[in-house]
């Protein structure tokens, strides 16, 4: 299972770490992405670290502003959240991946946590 914690209220410009506890597998296989939702909006894929060659994928939105990383030893996953905007609130996922490097494709992602509420406003 994945569980998600680390959001909350935060003012633009404000910073956010969120975490991702895994268990039940290893995170030395499976690529594991972030994915947010904001109402009455489709899911979209923020950002994904690969295990295949240790690369990772942002989307445009948050490119410069929010950081992926891993740490194997604490089965955790983070997604460092910087430069905060109110176009940033929305309830954030992670998820696991069929694959070890982010594919583009959200159906490939068949693990998913219950969320952590991300909401940025003055």
């Amino acid at each position: 299972q994945l569980v998600e914690s680390g959001g909350g209220f935060v003012q633009p410009g404000g910073s956010l770490r969120l975490s991702c506890v895994v268990s039940g597998f290893s995170l030395d296989y499976y690529a594991i992405a972030w994915f947010r939702q904001a109402p009455g909006k489709e899911r979209e894929a923020v950002s994904c670290i690969n295990i295949s060659d240790g690369g990772a994928y942002y989307t445009d939105a948050v490119k410069g502003r929010f950081t992926i990383s891993r740490d194997n030893a604490k089965n955790t996953v983070y997604l460092q959240m910087d430069s905060l905007k109110p176009e940033d609130t929305a309830v954030y996922y992670c998820a696991k991946s069929t694959y070890s490097y982010w594919s583009g494709d959200p159906s490939d992602f068949t693990l998913w946590g219950q969320g952590t509420q991300v909401t940025v406003s003055s």
